[in-house]
């Protein structure tokens, strides 16, 4: 029997455990004794590893950091490296977020695609290794991470006690496979807003985004006006005028602005609406005073507005790996300070400065600082690397696709982890639902990210 056969035959229970593991919530949450990125995130790794242990393997919990199943014997190992923490389901859903409903062919869920479907499909994979009892040279480890999303601080506390594989992947892109990933930073924009004004009309909050990864779908400002009137009629032109969607609410003393956009991925960020910048370009149109709340929003609108590649900043790169990428995703005003949480990702070839340098130009003089940067460098694996040459072969096998090796402004363990690039899983034509409301896998490509998977790991470790 083959591998693809063995796999046919498991998928009934290739659907029910990636069913299970998606009902379990593992948005990062407070920290806990063994859990150091809170209850659901550790109650989701407890599942992959007691799962694990049910289908034949060694299984290991590295203090709730990070988790693996192994499989084999020898002294070198390569791996599947993953993430079961997802980002925050957000709104919009048509189906319960972590309901797991199947709806024509399809399992609907947070983290279904990211990342938690292709890692029951790779650990299934691993099964049909393990009960073909194929020959190996290397032992084959499902490393299962929990802090992909919010910071990679799993890696290096796995790196910390465990050698690197030699050779890896990790199923949280696209297929064919991906090369090169564009460095990455998140960091806020910061300023005291010390000149208040006393005008007619006062901002009193401004609230946006969940996370500096994600095109915020939702932002809220509070308002106190003397003519609230005036204010739901220029809202009500605006909405004429721009076809965006907001809507204003009369709230005891003060009226609530709030504006709608389109979620998506923050390396992509063209392909959603930024509720935060739709806020942005409403209130540059009402009659605020002069105040550093109104200098900062004018800044925006003039530098930033709806462009999403840092042109009008001044920070904009381009190289064969692709163009810099500017997202807005975070924003929290109060009437002292405004905060911003922005994701900007650069191409291959260049340094972190080469962003940075025109970044920090364009903010001189205007009170804005930048704190808390973050920042991964790129990645890069030459298209004739071993690595890429095996992946390669083994997708074609499955797929009738020539296509040449992707590169991605997404930050994927690739960039934590030695030896390791991002393969799959999602197929080329396939919409990209990754953060976004109902996210979700199709059942037949989950079955067969599986047989590639399971191919992928043999050819690497035989």
């Amino acid at each position: 029997m083959d591998l693809n056969l063995k796999i046919e035959g498991m998928r009934d229970e290739i659907i029910r455990s990636t069913q299970e593991i998606l009902k379990i919530k593992s948005v990062e949450d407070t920290p806990k004794e063994g859990m150091p990125f809170g209850e659901g995130v550790a109650k989701s790794l407890e599942y992959a590893l007691n799962l694990s242990m049910e289908l034949g393997f060694k299984a290991v919990n590295m203090d709730g950091y990070v988790g693996y199943a192994e499989y084999g014997e020898g002294e070198d190992y390569i791996a599947v490296l993953g993430h079961l923490d997802v980002v925050p389901e957000g709104d919009g859903w048509h189906y319960p977020p972590y309901g797991a409903e199947i709806h024509d062919g399809k399992i609907y869920a947070r983290g279904a695609l990211d990342d938690k479907g292709p890692m029951i499909a790779a650990l299934y994979g691993l099964k049909a290794i393990k009960d073909l009892n194929l020959p190996l040279s290397k032992r084959i480890r499902i490393i299962f991470g929990t802090n992909e999303e919010t910071g990679s601080n799993d890696i290096p506390y796995y790196l910390k006690s465990e050698k690197p594989p030699v050779a890896g992947f990790t199923p949280d892109a696209e297929f064919p496979l991906i090369h090169a990933e564009k460095g990455l930073t998140v960091f806020n924009i910061v300023k005291e807003l010390e000149k208040k004004g006393n005008g007619d009309i006062r901002i009193e909050y401004i609230k946006g985004g969940q996370r500096a990864n994600m095109v915020p779908d939702y932002c809220e400002a509070g308002i106190a006006a003397k003519d609230k009137g005036a204010i739901i009629e220029k809202a009500e032109d605006f909405i004429r005028r721009t076809g965006f969607e907001v809507k204003v609410e009369e709230k005891e003393d003060k009226l609530i602005v709030k504006a709608f956009g389109v979620s998506a991925h923050g390396s992509v960020p063209e392909h959603g609406k930024n509720a935060i910048m739709i806020m942005f370009a409403f209130l540059g149109e009402i009659n605020l005073t002069d105040s550093d709340i109104k200098d900062f929003i004018d800044f925006m609108n003039k530098f930033v507005g709806f462009e999403t590649k840092g042109e009008s900043f001044g920070c904009y790169l381009k190289d064969e790996t692709g163009e810099l990428s500017f997202n807005v995703g975070v924003i929290n005003m109060n009437e002292d300070k405004v905060t911003m949480a922005l994701n900007l990702r650069y191409p291959c070839t260049y340094k972190l400065e080469d962003m940075m340098n025109p970044f920090n130009k364009r903010i001189e003089g205007t009170g804005i600082k930048v704190e808390d940067l973050a920042h991964q460098e790129p990645l890069y694996f030459a298209k004739d690397h071993e690595l890429v040459q095996k992946l390669m072969k083994v997708y074609r096998e499955f797929v009738n696709d020539n296509s040449e090796p992707l590169a991605i402004g997404g930050g994927t363990y690739a960039k934590e982890m030695p030896n390791t690039l991002a393969f799959g899983p999602l197929f080329p034509g396939k919409p990209d639902v990754i953060h976004q409301a109902n996210e979700y896998i199709e059942i037949e490509d989950l079955i067969t990210i599986t047989k590639i998977y399971a191919k992928a790991m043999y050819e690497l470790a035989r």
